[in-house]
């Protein structure tokens, strides 16, 4: 019987206990975890994303912020408010809403944001702490952070013996899911466009993890029998049978079929998804625990 993964479930898990460590946080200390979140121009998406951040953030009891700059910001702004948040005591975590109008560039912004504080895990230097697999040191990035608590949570922290497969190599994901994985031991096969026979390399995994951004790519006959699928593709499909002109969010594994071959499958919407803000929560409150001088929570 395949388990199909509630990601919902396990990150209110997540939320409750980054809820309980900021209030135990603020009782010892008199510290309360503070979260900014920058957002500029008028996005609808973005502006949806960060409104569920800055919730969450209230719900955890951080000192929550959100500056709302307009479409017209220069990069000059954006970068003196990051150096504002990066000097003010009272926020531990910097958050700076993607994509960027087309005006301003990204990548100076994010490696501007101190590395301590970057929540979002993109800094360079957290990037190379997690490459050299010092995870105590480093924060990690939120969606493959997330993907890495489903794996536990199945296998546990030591993954020895077992076979993992990550297709996708961005910085953003497939990089640091791989990072995690070769740091928890199992055998790491990064898997991409240009990989020979890329059905007969996903066979071999007993974790596969999927962030390509190809609607229903990864088929049932890619799966080994038993094996762990993690989805982290997004993607929207035309859904005709729900009525003309409609759509309908899908992974980048065929769900209906493969979950017939594999052990446990995390579905879309409702697997990897809840788990990102989940982990830029936690992001947060370790990094408050760092700043106070005390032992940060593990999630």
């Amino acid at each position: 019987m395949t388990t199909v993964i509630d990601g919902r479930r396990v990150a209110a898990s997540v939320i409750e206990a980054v809820t309980a460590a900021s209030a135990a946080l603020q009782s010892d200390t008199g510290i309360r975890t503070g979260l900014a979140v920058v957002i500029v121009g008028n996005d609808p998406a973005s502006h949806a994303y960060v409104s569920a951040k800055s919730r969450m953030a209230k719900q955890c009891g951080f000192h929550s912020v959100q500056h709302t700059l307009p479409e017209a910001t220069t990069q000059e702004e954006l970068q003196a408010l990051v150096a504002d948040l990066n000097a003010d005591p009272a926020i531990h975590g910097i958050l700076v809403q993607l994509p960027l109008p087309r005006h301003l560039k990204a990548e100076p912004v994010i490696q501007s944001i101190l590395p301590d504080k970057d929540v979002d895990g993109l800094h360079v230097v957290n990037a190379g702490k997690l490459a050299t697999g010092d995870l105590e040191g480093g924060l990690v990035s939120c969606t493959p952070a997330g993907a890495m608590v489903f794996v536990r949570d199945t296998h546990g922290a030591d993954l020895s013996g077992l076979n993992a497969v990550v297709i996708g190599r961005s910085n953003l994901f497939g990089k640091p899911m791989s990072a995690l994985l070769l740091a928890a031991n199992a055998t790491v096969t990064t898997a991409h466009s240009r990989t020979k026979d890329l059905a007969a390399v996903c066979r071999n995994a007993d974790i596969l993890v999927a962030a390509v951004g190809r609607a229903e790519m990864v088929k049932a006959d890619w799966v080994k029998p038993g094996a762990t699928v993690i989805d982290v593709g997004i993607n929207r499909i035309d859904a005709p049978e729900k009525g003309e002109g409609k759509s309908r969010l899908v992974g980048d594994v065929a769900f209906e079929d493969c979950a017939k071959v594999a052990g446990v499958i995390t579905p879309v919407p409702g697997g990897v998804g809840p788990m990102t803000i989940a982990m830029l929560m936690a992001n947060t409150v370790i990094a408050a625990h760092r700043k106070a001088g005390r032992k940060a929570p593990r999630f």
